[in-house]
């Protein structure tokens, strides 16, 4: 994940859980400090190991996975379904209504780029998933390869 002003977003993201008539905890706040510092995406586990290294506090697993599906429900972050990790997402603090999300992920670095897929492409996916009967979950794509640095590095 690119680099971010932390406390723009974080202001972004409790006027959105106050717009939307949630609260955004101060433990809920830590969990997405978390990931808006990580530099690649990071399981339930390595969020509550992070977390106690940030605060000196004991947090089980559990209540991580529940903050995170808080933070999901709200559109602050990601789960990244093909490694089973967590992302903040990166949009945040944009003011554009958002597209569905598209992550290309690096198999070699970890790397994660948050980027929308046009709106055609998603109701031409739509359709032809209707058309074969299909009911989607998510519309959410991942994505397998290799980022700019890592194809310059090999």
């Amino acid at each position: 994940m690119a680099k971010v002003d932390t406390n723009i977003v974080m202001q972004q993201a409790e006027r959105s859980c106050v717009d939307h008539g949630v609260r955004l905890t101060s433990k809920r706040k830590h969990i997405l400090e978390v990931l808006l510092n990580a530099q690649a995406p990071r399981s339930a586990y390595e969020i509550a190991d992070l977390y106690r290294q940030k605060t000196e506090e004991n947090i089980p697993v559990m209540s991580v996975y529940r903050m995170l599906d808080f933070l999901m429900q709200n559109s602050l972050v990601h789960k990244l379904a093909s490694n089973n990790k967590f992302i903040a997402c990166a949009h945040i603090a944009c003011s554009h209504s958002h597209q569905t999300p598209q992550f290309l992920i690096c198999d070699n670095c970890q790397q994660v780029r948050e980027i929308g897929v046009d709106k055609q492409l998603i109701h031409a996916l739509e359709e032809s998933i209707e058309h074969n009967h299909f009911q989607l979950n998510s519309p959410q794509l991942e994505l397998h390869g290799l980022c700019e640095t890592c194809q310059q590095d090999s």
